[in-house]
């Protein structure tokens, strides 16, 4: 993880045309999602260009800091979440005075293409709501003009041009500006090999599988926290007469599959895993730090699945996360540490009331790691059992483990190790 300073430089790099549309699309399609720190960041680096929009003076981040009002952790946050939806790519070099860093500019995508996404239309969905969902499409929508009883009489190139002999010339169009979008990156999540395996041999061919529907697949899969089982029986219900995959077929389906199991909702963003700049250096071999990896690379969906023995979460299991996660606000890590020290101290319970008096107390003290979050539910520990003799014989015994201040100094045993691979496997 690197350290960033007020003092490290940075450039901005335009990759490609951005126009006044784009503006809108931002505002209404990208801003309901990142929200409006990340948006004012793009603008703000966008400002930051020369008057051919080609790349910027180098600045430091300090006058990001003072242009936005914003402190750094919160400009890196914003950025992550620009690059994580494809909107910016981020270079960094090492220097003897300061750190530079490069930030390329590229384009959103377009509505069409928005509104056709299988991930981040329902994510906009999700976000604004059923009738400002409706007020945004309507928006963007271009009204259809009856031209049945017109005549086209548009005239063709060849209509009105001819070819005849000219001076030769080199086409170099390499460096010539073009409208360049992203779009949004998401690891891959399924083994194909295994889910073509599974399918039955008479319902594919070679070319079911094409590029562009692994990725659909592996978009869906990742939005939806789809298991291989569930994907097939979506998939062989989204083939045609011809054995190719149906993508608009696919995404329906998916959807009213995920709708069906769900009581008519739609997924929210409860699967994500702590930002990178909230988590804890590598390299500690204490059972401590292994706790805290798992912790931090682990989604609170996930967790808590594995807190059931593999089973799903219950409706109302998953919608205390997503309260936590979306109204208060808490990374993903200290939601996991909330709900380990719940879970222990509740006999295997999810206390909503318990949970919620304590995760506004997190957000109030602004804790942001798994380190703080087990650090503080230590500190109210002690507090709780040195007040009261009967609290203390009521939890002795079913604390969490990373209470104990020997943990970490205890260097991890082999049974430990193997203890942990088994436990972090589920989670990769």
């Amino acid at each position: 993880m690197v350290n960033i300073l007020p003092a490290d430089t940075y450039t901005v790099i335009n990759k490609t045309i951005l126009t006044e549309n784009d503006r809108k699309i931002l505002t209404m399609l990208y801003q309901p999602i990142i929200g409006s720190d990340s948006i004012n960041l793009f603008f703000t680096l966008w400002m930051d260009l020369d008057k051919n929009e080609f790349m910027s003076i180098e600045e430091n981040h300090h006058h990001l800091m003072t242009s936005m009002s914003m402190p750094l952790e919160r400009i890196v946050s914003a950025r992550e979440k620009l690059e994580a939806i494809g909107l910016l790519k981020t270079f960094f070099k090492e220097r003897e005075d300061s750190n530079n860093y490069v930030y390329q500019l590229f384009s959103p995508i377009s509505a069409s293409e928005f509104f056709s996404h299988p991930i981040l239309n329902i994510v906009l969905y999700n976000s604004v709501g059923k009738n400002e969902y409706q007020r945004i499409t309507n928006y963007f929508k271009i009204p259809r003009i009856n031209l049945n009883d017109y005549e086209d009489i548009t005239k063709e190139f060849t209509d009105i041009f001819s070819s005849t002999p000219s001076t030769t010339f080199e086409n170099n169009i390499q460096n010539v500006k073009s409208c360049n979008a992203l779009g949004i990156s998401i690891e891959n999540i399924i083994d194909f090999e295994y889910l073509i395996s599974s399918m039955p041999k008479e319902t594919i061919n070679e070319k079911t599988f094409t590029k562009d529907v692994k990725k659909l697949i592996n978009d869906i899969a990742w939005i939806y926290n789809l298991e291989i089982d569930e994907l097939k029986n979506i998939i062989l219900s989204s083939l045609n007469s011809k054995n190719m995959i149906d993508k608009t077929l696919l995404r329906k389906n998916a959807r009213n599959y995920y709708q069906y199991q769900n009581s008519g909702k739609l997924p929210s963003l409860i699967f994500q895993n702590q930002p990178e700049y909230l988590r804890s250096p590598i390299g500690k071999d204490s059972k401590r730090a292994k706790l805290i990896y798992t912790f931090e690379t682990t989604s609170p969906y996930n967790f808590l699945k594995s807190k059931n023995n593999g089973a799903k979460p219950t409706d109302r299991d998953l919608k205390l996360i997503e309260n936590l996660r979306l109204d208060l606000e808490l990374q993903p890590a200290v939601i996991n540490v909330l709900l380990d020290y719940a879970l222990m101290v509740n006999n295997n319970k999810l206390n909503k009331n318990f949970i919620e008096t304590i995760a506004g107390q997190w957000k109030r003290l602004n804790i942001e790691t798994a380190e703080e979050a087990m650090n503080q539910a230590l500190k109210e520990s002690k507090k709780k059992s040195s007040g009261s003799k009967s609290y203390n014989k009521k939890t002795e015994g079913i604390i969490p483990t990373w209470f104990g201040k020997e943990i970490e100094k205890e260097d991890i045993t082999i049974e430990d190790e193997n203890e942990m691979k088994n436990l972090l496997k589920d989670f990769k």
